[in-house]
Formats: C-alpha cells, sequence, structure tokens
C-alpha cells in the first residue's frame, strides 16, 4: 500500500493587523509639470482632483520604499519580524529583473528565511496579493504574511507624455496578516481582460531599448479607454464583491478604491450608491497614481485620520494594465 502524504491545514479566518506606509521625499506640483505637456494646473485638477503628487529620491528605488512600509506594518502588529513566514510584493518597478523584491525586503526587516515572491498585476497587484495570502494562510501554508504594494514609477515616465505622466507617483504600502477567530477577508472578485491589454502599458521592451528601436520604455494609456472601462466595468465588480462578502453598501464604512483619478472614484460612488457615511478615501490628491501602492498608502492614511474607522469593514478595488481587476471586503485593523 502506497503511504498517504501529509497534509496541513490553517485557521479558518484570517484578517488585517496593521498598515504601514513610505511616500516619495519630494512633494511635486501641477505647476512643475504643466510646461512639456503644454498643460495647466486648472486642467489637471478638473480632469484627475491632483494637485500634488509624491515622487522619490533618484537614489531611492522601489525596494528601499517597500522595506520601510513593511517595517512599519511589523511594527504596529506586535508580530515579531522573525514569525513572518510570507512575503508577497507587488509591483511593475523592481529596478533589476531578478532577484525579487520582496526576497530582499524579507531580508531587510528580519523575515528571514520567509518564502518570498513578487507578483505583477499592476494597480490590481495589492489586491491580488491579498486574497493570495488570504488563502495560503488558510491553507496553512504560511501564518504571518507580509504583503506590500511598492512603486518607483516616476523611473517610467516620459515627462512630454499628456495622457499618463502628471498622474503618476511613488511609493509603497504594506499590510500584515494573521489568523483570525473571526472573518476579516472576504472572498475575492478578480479576472482580466488581456484582449484590451494595450489600453494602458509600456510602450516598448527592454529588449527594443537594447537593440535601439526604442527610447527608454515609458508607461502610457489611452486614456478614454480606461476611464470608460474603470466606470463601466469595475462597478460591476465592485457590486459582485459586496454580494460576496453577503453585505450592502449601507454596511460599508470605508470606500478604498484604486487611486487611478478622482473622476472615477467620485463616479464610483454614485454608481454603488454607498451611503453618505461611507468614507471615501481621496489619497491621489496630494500623492497621485502610485500604481500597486495606491490601495494600502490610502488605507494607512484612511486609518491615521479616521481611527473611529477601525473594525469596520472596507471595500477595495484595483483595476489597471493587462485590464487586471480584483475587489475584497476586509475588516479594517
Amino acid at each position: 500500500m502506497s503511504p498517504t502524504l501529509a497534509q496541513v491545514t490553517g485557521p479558518a479566518y484570517t484578517r488585517i493587523y496593521s498598515y504601514g506606509a513610505a511616500r516619495g521625499e519630494n512633494a511635486v506640483p501641477n505647476e512643475d509639470l504643466i510646461g512639456p505637456i503644454d498643460s495647466s494646473d486648472e486642467w489637471i485638477r478638473q480632469r484627475t482632483g491632483i494637485i500634488t503628487r509624491v515622487r522619490a529620491d533618484k537614489n531611492t528605488d522601489a525596494i528601499d520604499l517597500a522595506a520601510e512600509a513593511a517595517s512599519e506594518a511589523i511594527e504596529k502588529s506586535g508580530v515579531p519580524a522573525d514569525q513572518v513566514d510570507l512575503v508577497i510584493v507587488a509591483t511593475i518597478s523592481n529596478p533589476k529583473q531578478t532577484p525579487s523584491v520582496s526576497a530582499i525586503v524579507a531580508d531587510r526587516v528580519g523575515a528571514n528565511p520567509a518564502a518570498a515572491y513578487d507578483i505583477n498585476a499592476a494597480c490590481a497587484g495589492y489586491a491580488y496579493a491579498i486574497a493570495q495570502a488570504d488563502a495560503l494562510i488558510k491553507a496553512g501554508a504560511a501564518r504571518y504574511a507580509l504583503v506590500i504594494g511598492t512603486e518607483k514609477l516616476s523611473d517610467v515616465v516620459d515627462p512630454t507624455d499628456r495622457s499618463i505622466s502628471f498622474l503618476l507617483g511613488d511609493g509603497a504600502g504594506a499590510a500584515l496578516l494573521g489568523p483570525s477567530d473571526t472573518p476579516g477577508i472576504a472572498p475575492a472578485v478578480w479576472g482580466s481582460d488581456g484582449s484590451k491589454a494595450d489600453a494602458v502599458g509600456m510602450n516598448a521592451t527592454l529588449t527594443d531599448f537594447r537593440d535601439g528601436v526604442a527610447p527608454w520604455p515609458t508607461l502610457r494609456q489611452e486614456g478614454q479607454t480606461v476611464f470608460r472601462w474603470a466606470v463601466w466595468e469595475m462597478a460591476k465588480v465592485a457590486r459582485e464583491a459586496l454580494d460576496k462578502a453577503g453585505v450592502e453598501p449601507t454596511d460599508i464604512a470605508a470606500f478604498i478604491p484604486h487611486q487611478a483619478n478622482m473622476r472615477i472614484i467620485d463616479e464610483f460612488a454614485k454608481q454603488l450608491k454607498l451611503p453618505e457615511s461611507t468614507v471615501i478615501a481621496r489619497d491621489i490628491e496630494t500623492t497621485g497614481n502610485t500604481s500597486a501602492a495606491s490601495i494600502p498608502l490610502a488605507s494607512h492614511r484612511l486609518m491615521a485620520e479616521h481611527p473611529e474607522l477601525s473594525g469596520g469593514l472596507a471595500l477595495q478595488i484595483g483595476f489597471g494594465a493587462g485590464l487586471v481587476f480584483a475587489a475584497q471586503v476586509v475588516v479594517l485593523p
């Protein structure tokens, strides 16, 4: 008779214990960017809601930002760093193709020898990583997980690109997850539509750059295509996430969407019929669009400004390049 393989299981539920954050060192106002795109402060504010965005110093990279945010999340959680046995980093701005940001960060914060890997799901990356950490803890593959979204998008910006250059910022947000006696993270609604991958992403490949076929690759987008997709399709995803969690819009204490555009955020809230009591994250106003970092950064600021939200329900949704999306309801730490 063949031996039966041993199996492990984890806790029935997980929750977020704490958040950490790191923002680029420099506040960059609209006035500093309008020349190359022949625009104005008023035009940027009206179209995006951004007044300033944060960008990192030249010598600060996405790894530095991630380690700073992770250290704060660990400290606030009360979980010793050496007990963190899983680190997932969502990013599109690793300064090297390899090694992973996650392995370096795990070492910097004292979490060796945690399992560590990066994921590339752009602006949905953090929500993807939360879903994965939740599942892996419940499966018994980890006990405490560090989830980080980190970006230095200023390295991949063309200052003359009117479609996206003025949107982007730099920063990192982190969350520490672990076992819970009650449900703290609802099932995710996630997916993609790669048929529209050209709507937002890089305008060239690294091999094109190496071969002299294209200049340094930068981010670009078809603004109207992305706006329409986000407003109409992502509102459906958000509603599905509420249904999957078994809650109503009136149960939501906070709404934390990817900080892509203030007009998108406002339209979301309108379509979801969120009550006036729901606090809506608007971190984009002074941070900018930080892709995978935007939801945890917005969550961190929201909890700092509204500690009374602790224990309440938050609906978070990420969406971005590759038309990848993920939404879930979580209990705020």
